[in-house]
């Protein structure tokens, strides 16, 4: 690059300093660029770029500060830098397990199974778990509680039945009793000679089967005008006992009713009825 021109430059005489310190410039350009083409021979074509390594300068030639100029910078000012590939990595160095120890004690060496962690689970509750044994007993003893007291009212029930029954039987044997009485006040009444017959028994019985139809039948017209006939009044108390019945009745005389007496009717059951076998007179 050439220097300004004008009043600046003069006539004045350059120094031998001055060419001098073009000198040296120029012989440490010539100096880079021998090193350049050196590595560029050496360096094969398909390899990797090589470390750039710079010859020392020969001893005894101490190169001297240029002079300071007030240029444009270029490639050749700038300090010589080192281009190269970076440091490879360390390698990375593998250790070897230790093996089973030599001998008997490698038969007893088991590796450890390598442990997995479970993961929680959701386990349900069991609905079929069985009752504790209390449980159980308690049940058992209220079962036979329950059994116990549905005999209870079983029984109570049966006896009530048949209680009844019998008071039914009583109550209906009292009442044919009734029943035999009234029969016996009405044939009375209109001079029946066969029911007064088939309702008694014994002594009483006889006295109607010595009547013949036609003696009977002037008798009773005869008493039934008179009224000397007998009536009951009221049935007041029967009492059975087996085969044997006894009855107390209110009764008056059909000519005076207002004079009433208690009679008693003795009555046995005979073909399958009962039937009177002593009347009052």
């Amino acid at each position: 690059m050439s220097n300004p021109s004008g009043h600046d430059q003069g006539n004045e005489p350059v120094s031998p300093s001055g060419e001098h310190g073009e000198q040296d410039e120029s012989t440490g350009d010539q100096q880079a660029e021998s090193a350049t083409e050196i590595m560029a021979a050496e360096q094969p074509a398909d390899a990797e770029p090589a470390t750039e390594v710079f010859a020392p300068p020969p001893p005894g030639t101490e190169a001297e500060p240029a002079e300071r100029r007030f240029t444009a910078p270029s490639g050749f000012d700038g300090s010589t830098q080192q281009i190269g590939a970076p440091p490879p990595d360390p390698a990375t160095e593998i250790f070897a397990m230790p093996g089973p120890p030599p001998g008997p004690m490698a038969a007893n060496t088991q590796p450890f199974a390598q442990q997995r962690v479970a993961a929680p689970q959701h386990i349900p509750a069991r609905t079929d778990a069985p009752k504790p044994p209390e449980a159980r007993r308690s049940w058992g003893w209220v079962v036979a509680v329950v059994l116990v007291i549905a005999a209870l009212v079983a029984l109570a029930v049966l006896g009530t039945v048949l209680l009844t029954r019998g008071g039914d039987a009583g109550a209906s044997q009292e009442d044919r009793v009734r029943s035999t009485i009234e029969s016996f006040d009405v044939a009375i009444q209109k001079g029946d000679l066969a029911t007064l017959r088939s309702i008694t028994c014994g002594a009483t019985r006889d006295s109607y089967v010595r009547y013949d139809e036609d003696a009977w039948a002037e008798t009773h017209a005869r008493v039934a005008a008179a009224k000397q006939y007998p009536v009951v009044a009221s049935i007041d108390q029967v009492v059975v006992n087996d085969d044997h019945a006894e009855a107390n009745v209110t009764t008056f005389m059909a000519y005076a009713p207002q004079t009433r007496s208690t009679r008693s009717f003795d009555l046995e059951f005979r073909d399958d009825q009962w039937k009177i076998c002593q009347a009052p007179q």
